[in-house]
This record gives C-alpha cells, structure tokens and sequence, in this order.
C-alpha cells in the first residue's frame, strides 16, 4: 500500500456459502477511494461513521485533520474536522459528491478544549425514520476525545455542484 498519504480505502473480499454457514474465500483487492485534497483535510483523512444508504448512494461522514497554528505561539496542533462524501450505490468505490469544505468543524468549548483539544470525530449516524424525516440523520462525534456530541444533517433532494471528488485510481 501506499503508505506516503493517510487515505480512505475500500477493500473487497469474495465470500461462498456452504452447508455449514458463512466462509471467506479469495484474498482482498483493495482500492483507494480518497486521498486528501482540501486546505482542512492536509494532513490526512480517515473513515467515520458507518456508511448509510440514501437516495443519492452511500453517505458516509469522514474526518479530515490539519495543521492548526496556536494564536501568540509558535505551537502547532491538529484540528480534525468531518466531512461529506456520496458513493454510487452499485459502485461504492466510485465519489459521487465529496464535500470541499467540512460540514462540522471544532467550535465550541467543549469541542476546542478537552483530552486532545480542536476534535470532532464521527463515529456513529442514525436516520430519522422515527420523526417521520428520512433524509434527516443523526451524526455522533466525539468531542476533544471528552464527550460525545450528536449533530444532524439534512439530505437535500439534488447534490450540490462544484463538489471535490478526486480518483486516486490506486489499486494495490
């Protein structure tokens, strides 16, 4: 693998039925999905939630980290923020919208101050079905590695133009 950039990668493994249940066959074949591309995601960018099924294919809310210069000092920290990324539905490994600009970023104290300081982390997603509001979903993120925090986001009805949705083309 290429080791030189954190990215985000898809993996794929055949799988048989037997009489006796499940069983993996094959070996993996693995596919970068995304590399980092915008000013908030430098450093590196990972997975977060689960992947959800929506109109528009799989939604799934990653975190991206950057370098973050500390006012009247010269330290330097990380900041991780989450962002937005569609996969085709019958083709995962294919960026159908991938946001240019994160979607949650730290603000707010208990997100700026904590065990790791200027941290939201998406771990977990819930849709709404229960409100009657299916294109409304729940975000859980860790806040500062010291609390949890939900957000909510709204699907639209159409994507959003001029998203970035880069193709490493990486195959390994």
């Amino acid at each position: 693998m290429d080791l030189d950039r954190e990215s985000i990668w898809i993996s794929y493994r055949p799988l048989s039925l037997e009489a006796r249940g499940l069983r993996n066959i094959g070996q993996f074949t693995h596919h970068r999905l995304a590399t980092p591309v915008s000013a908030w995601e430098r450093l590196k960018i990972g997975c977060g939630s689960p992947p959800v099924l929506t109109r528009h294919g799989w939604l799934i809310v990653y975190h991206g980290v950057s370098e973050l210069e500390e006012a009247c000092s010269e330290v330097h920290s990380l900041c991780y923020s989450a962002g937005v990324m569609v996969l085709s539905k019958e083709h995962p490994q294919t960026i159908l919208y991938r946001s240019a600009k994160p979607v949650l970023t730290p603000t707010l104290p208990e997100e700026c101050h904590g065990t790791v300081s200027h941290v939201v982390f998406p771990t977990g997603i819930d849709r709404r079905d229960d409100l009657g509001l299916p294109n409304r979903y729940d975000v859980y993120y860790g806040m500062a590695d010291y609390r949890i925090g939900v957000a909510r986001i709204d699907v639209p009805d159409v994507l959003p133009p001029g998203s970035v949705a880069d193709a490493p083309d990486a195959q390994v």
